[in-house]
């Protein structure tokens, strides 16, 4: 396509994320787009970058008691126990439906208690069409093992990643957590090990008490922040591992319209993802794509993958 043809359309929105071309920089962030089946009918999945799947575990996971989410001031906790139907009945009962969507970028999640587990879950899916990439969970905060376990340890998230990357057919994203000292060296263990990206953060451990019965609101006493509260520290974590790493990086964490994504990929990200927000508004990652695209012709900005790292700081 020329220069003119592009522009006469409008900005490019296109980017790049370890060779997968995505047709806008907005993602539907795991655990909060279901298997994408789900949102057919409310959103344009072909509209937006992709979707990453629920986390998909070996076995079907029932995830923790409930209460298991609750509304906090400007966001969110939750603790689902990445709840999950296991690899083999995605591949059997949702996959071929999402083949059967043109233009549906899939990128399944994947988590494990050991390592070994999650190599099976990616050899399962090494073996099916309609994915185009990994997004490894070494973050969950909600599970008593495996999860957020790697991703708070250099030398277990090294072994993990490089394993799966071993396995992997596919680019391997590694989702980061946020519950560590210095979020830099776990973003450049993981990219050492071979990631081909990461994605952070993912939520924050968190505590709320009910002061009438003196209980904890979730079930399982923690659980993981997110939302709109969040944005300001994710945001400087992304800034923080984007100077720390060449490979690219998905920011996420409370955002909720198009500037959210604006000063996500100003940080250094090359995409983002939107989770917490779906849940107020089913069509909010559609939503903020298309307002991401309005801001850049609003804005004079021909490329969206200019606004990577264009913060002056």
């Amino acid at each position: 396509m020329s220069a003119a043809s592009q522009r006469s359309k409008g900005p490019d929105m296109r980017v790049n994320i370890a060779g997968v071309e995505l047709c806008s920089p907005v993602i539907a962030a795991s655990g909060t787009f279901g298997y994408g089946i789900e949102f057919e009918d409310i959103v344009s999945i072909d509209r937006i970058g992709a979707f990453v799947t629920k986390g998909l575990s070996r076995e079907p996971m029932a995830g923790n008691p409930t209460p298991r989410i609750i509304e906090t001031a400007a966001g969110m906790m939750n603790s689902i126990g990445l709840q999950n139907m296991g690899v083999r009945a995605f591949i059997e009962e949702k996959l071929p439906k999402l083949q059967r969507m043109p233009g549906v970028v899939v990128m399944a999640n994947v988590f494990g208690f050991t390592v070994e587990d999650c190599i099976e879950v990616i050899n399962a899916l090494n073996d099916a069409d309609g994915i185009a990439m990994y997004e490894l969970n070494a973050s969950c905060p909600n599970t008593s093992h495996g999860g957020m376990v790697f991703g708070t340890e250099p030398s277990l998230l090294y072994e993990l990643v490089a394993q799966c990357k071993r396995a992997s057919r596919r680019p391997l994203m590694v989702k980061l957590s946020p519950n560590v000292t210095s979020i830099e060296q776990m973003g450049r263990v993981a990219a050492d090990a071979g990631a081909d990206a990461l994605s952070l953060v993912n939520t924050f451990v968190s505590l709320a008490i009910d002061i009438e019965t003196r209980r904890p609101r979730i079930a399982n006493v923690t659980g993981g922040l997110s939302g709109p509260a969040i944005k300001p520290i994710a945001v400087r974590m992304v800034h923080d591992v984007s100077k720390a790493v060449s490979i690219p990086i998905v920011g996420m964490g409370g955002i909720v319209r198009a500037e959210d994504a604006v000063e996500y990929m100003m940080a250094g990200a090359t995409a983002v993802q939107v989770g917490t927000a779906s849940y107020a508004d089913p069509r909010a990652v559609e939503n903020i794509a298309n307002g991401l695209k309005r801001w850049c012709a609003s804005h004079d900005v021909a490329q969206v993958s200019a606004l990577t790292g264009a913060a002056l700081l």
